[in-house]
């Protein structure tokens, strides 16, 4: 198919064209099939075409397919404000406002913490992605791609070291820069927030400390600095619950949502306090397609299939077939290019490396297209592209993620 009419700055993983998809698995306009690794990356805990999502498109395209919320409320985004308050698990009353995009969700909650607080400095951390947007480009804990050649950034935004065992970074460390920050480059009563993943998803599937996570909360409370935290990929059961951030013990003041929240249907969410949300004046917030009714609909019957149950079905499945298969690949030496697993749940990465140790970035090109060729398609994710993110469909029938498995199994010896 002729792209010349798409921007060369759009890259591309896997250059084909798909035509169609079912739960885990989808078809190319020559036919052929492949089981995805990538999930729209992450958007698809549900799979493709979920049934029951597209049941309710279809209806609610019948009924009503756009009105501006701020101009008049329609039903859907009622009902599905109503189901998020139940299905977001915070001690507190909360309030929102649903975005086109987890992007824009960020930028919001940028707006309501320095709406709120009267403050203006934000602390993000390495390795973050927060996403493409000029205010959310600042917040990513990395330049190339995604900060080069757009000149200056909204701020002021500042950045820390990610403390995981992921990344080898220890809770004191972290706390040490943390103590470096106030003392050499900002004043502590300047910060309006912390922003920070879970789970970190273009980072490498990198799971924040908790002990770490506690004690920046108890900093926070005592400063008067809030709390946002990034849910947009680790959400919506892919960890194997509703979201990761009860692992680390602590709550956010604000909360971001989006990719898995409405069956591939664009749509995000800003949820959080009530008196936060309430910060601006009227007409603060807003957008004219945000919390679309077809979007809506398509969100109320994904999150009817999200019960506790399913969720933790789902993720125990995912968790065992791939830290079991990744743990017998270890045992008999499958590659000397296999490095760490990282991540939680089904929230899972596999390292490459070369024998140094070192991240092997082209190691993980060679198993890209190698596993494309044989019929997977996969994500590839870290700071140095080195990490296989897999982000299947939660749903993925589990002969389809062992056959997918299997592949990748293929690939991984194919390098040595």
């Amino acid at each position: 198919m002729n792209q010349e009419s798409i921007s060369q700055s759009i890259a591309v993983v896997h250059p084909i064209t798909l035509s169609h998809g079912r739960n885990a698995q989808v078809w190319d306009t020559d036919g052929k099939r492949y089981i995805d690794f990538v999930g729209g990356i992450g958007v698809l805990n549900l799979g493709h075409c979920n049934p029951a999502v597209v049941e309710a498109i279809q209806a609610q395209a019948s009924r009503l397919t756009h009105y501006a919320f701020n101009a008049a409320p329609h039903g859907p985004y009622l009902e599905l404000m109503d189901q998020l308050q139940r299905f977001v698990p915070l001690s507190y009353p909360l309030a929102g406002m649903l975005t086109n995009s987890g992007a824009e969700a960020a930028e919001n909650a940028l707006k309501v913490a320095r709406g709120a607080t009267g403050k203006r400095a934000i602390i993000a951390f390495d390795g973050a992605f927060h996403g493409r947007t000029l205010a959310t480009l600042n917040l990513n804990g990395k330049v190339a791609p995604y900060k080069q050649r757009v000149g200056d950034l909204p701020g002021p935004v500042y950045h820390l070291p990610y403390p995981s065992v992921d990344t080898g970074v220890t809770c004191e460390e972290g706390l040490k820069a943390l103590e470096r920050l106030f003392s050499v480059e900002l004043a502590v009563e300047d910060v309006a927030a912390f922003i920070l993943e879970p789970v970190q998803g273009e980072g490498g599937f990198l799971a924040l400390d908790p002990a770490f996570a506690q004690a920046l909360r108890r900093f926070c409370d005592e400063h008067g600095i809030l709390i946002i935290i990034d849910e947009i990929q680790s959400g919506f059961g892919r960890t194997g619950q509703r979201f990761a951030f009860p692992r680390l013990g602590i709550e956010p003041d604000l909360l971001l949502l989006a990719k898995s929240i409405a069956g591939g249907m664009p749509l995000g969410a800003l949820v959080g306090r009530q008196d936060l949300m309430a910060a601006l004046p009227k007409g603060g917030l807003g957008g004219t397609y945000s919390g679309n009714p077809i979007a809506c609909a398509a969100a109320l019957a994904s999150l009817a299939q999200m019960t506790d149950e399913n969720l933790a079905t789902w993720g125990e499945r995912h968790e065992q077939a791939i830290v079991g298969r990744y743990q017998r690949w270890q045992a008999a030496g499958l590659s000397t290019a296999l490095g760490r697993l990282t991540g939680v749940g089904a929230m899972r990465g596999i390292e490459l490396v070369n024998a140094d140790g070192s991240p092997a970035p082209a190691h993980l090109a060679k198993v890209l297209a190698s596993a494309r060729a044989k019929g997977l398609l996969l994500m590839p994710s870290g700071k140095a592209r080195h990490i296989i993110r897999l982000l299947a469909p939660l749903t993925i029938e589990p002969e389809v993620l062992e056959e997918g498995l299997d592949i990748l199994e293929q690939c991984l010896v194919e390098l040595g």
